[in-house]
């Protein structure tokens, strides 16, 4: 099985580029990349998403933290187009489990992407409330977990093999921090790994040998060196 590579991000322009890239599958967003992106009307600036991501799935989250508003910014987000993922949070900021709205919205058979998910448990939840008819991904915080001290690639591995018996349900390796997470992924039997942009462009640069680098580097050095004019 191959790992996917979805983009991480919201900026209009990088989108645009990176949807021509035949390595690049799909897109994901959330609402501190469209704010770092400098959008202002939340709704108008995913359409804009969706008019240049050439219909490669996209994953567009609600940021409300109640159920009632959740439920319609997850119901508007859905209609915008057929290759919309509604990002819900597994929990809301009080820490409440957020399995009444996946369980209704994948019911209705809308895709999901279920977020900020660190643990096998909580991949387990969202597994029991799910349509298993339904398309669900499943982000793993792996970066972020990392950032704490936290090794959480055992359970992805957990979270992967609890998916198993469901055919529509794919496991999202989050948070990517080095370009060697990609072949971590493909290694472990994730399904898809969103990347940002800088990290998508050193992957394409996979195959250099050890030598190359290292001339590489010993001219990198060089070149800054003689751009500083640096004396002795």
């Amino acid at each position: 099985m191959s790992t996917k590579i979805f983009c991480d991000i919201a900026d209009i322009k990088i989108i645009e580029k990176f949807t021509k890239k035949k390595i690049v599958k799909g897109f994901t967003t959330n609402p501190s990349l469209i704010r770092k992106a400098g959008a202002k009307d939340y709704l108008k600036y995913c359409k804009k998403i969706l008019q240049v991501s050439k219909n490669k799935p996209v994953s567009l989250e609600v940021f409300a933290d109640d159920y009632t508003e959740m439920m319609k910014q997850a119901i508007k987000l859905n209609s915008l187009g057929k290759n919309v993922y509604v990002k819900i949070p597994v929990c809301n900021s009080k820490g409440i489990f957020s399995g009444k709205i996946i369980k209704f919205l994948s019911d209705k058979n809308i895709k999901l992407n279920i977020t900020a998910v660190y643990t096998a448990n909580q991949t387990k939840n969202i597994l029991n409330v799910i349509n298993k008819n339904s398309n669900v991904i499943i982000s793993i915080f792996i970066g972020r977990a990392s950032d704490a001290g936290k090794n959480s690639l055992p359970e992805l591995i957990k979270s992967i093999k609890l998916s198993k018996k469901f055919k529509k349900v794919k496991i999202l390796w989050a948070s990517v921090r080095e370009p060697y997470n990609y072949i971590q992924a493909k290694k472990n039997g994730c399904h898809i790994i969103t990347i940002p942009p800088s990290i998508i462009e050193k992957i394409e640069g996979f195959g250099k040998s050890y030598n190359r680098l290292t001339i590489e580097t010993v001219k990198t050095f060089l070149n800054d060196s003689k751009k500083s004019k640096f004396k002795f």
